[in-house]
């Protein structure tokens, strides 16, 4: 969903410095922006830039890419909370070195974040450190899990084989036909024919 999008400025001039300009994002096509989209519009932003894309990654986000391609020295790209814009500091860091090239600024409604200020700058490195930490404990967390999932016999060994291939291939030893074996161990004819002619 996207609210009135960028236009080009009058006669090729540059845009008037000082807009505010908003970005909201959600992971999933079923989450709503309206919350987002409400923040941004009374904090005062012209344009609102919405989509519904994963912020695993900035690859596709294209109305992400249109907003900081759009912004102007002194304009302000604004959002709700820094994740919206990124989920891992190399990417956030990349989209603030961008945005600091071209003189826009970066700010958060739900945190104190400014990159116009230095205490906003310092709150944002320190912000997305912390970010990073969590995320790299919750994967540690998920891996140990796994690892006591694999000791403990649960999940990650594979199904059980459901046929006992030992005894099929002992039937078959005593001249049961495959046909009977496949009566005897409740199983069908055809994983019967498929083990013996593996054997």
């Amino acid at each position: 969903m996207t609210y009135s999008a960028p236009s080009a400025a009058t006669n090729g001039a540059p845009a008037p410095a000082g807009h505010l300009y908003g970005y909201a994002r959600v992971s999933t096509k079923d989450q709503d922006l309206a919350i987002q989209e409400a923040a941004l519009r009374a904090a005062g932003c012209e344009v609102i830039r919405s989509e519904k894309k994963s912020g695993a990654t900035t690859a596709n986000r294209t109305e992400l890419e249109t907003l900081i391609e759009f912004a102007r020295k002194g304009d302000t790209i604004i959002v709700t909370r820094i994740d919206r814009l990124a989920r891992s500091i190399a990417d956030l860091a990349a989209i603030v070195r961008t945005l600091e090239a071209k003189g826009v600024a970066l700010r958060a409604t739900e945190q104190p974040i400014d990159t116009a200020t230095a205490a906003g700058r310092c709150f944002l490195q320190m912000l997305g450190v912390f970010a990073e930490f969590e995320t790299n404990l919750r994967r540690e967390r998920q891996f140990e899990g796994i690892e006591k999932a694999k000791a403990k016999g649960d999940v990650y060994k594979g199904r059980p084989p459901s046929i006992d291939a030992t005894r099929v291939k002992a039937l078959r030893a005593e001249g049961v036909g495959p046909a009977e074996i496949a009566r005897r161990l409740g199983i069908g004819r055809a994983s019967v024919y498929r083990l013996l002619g593996a054997a």
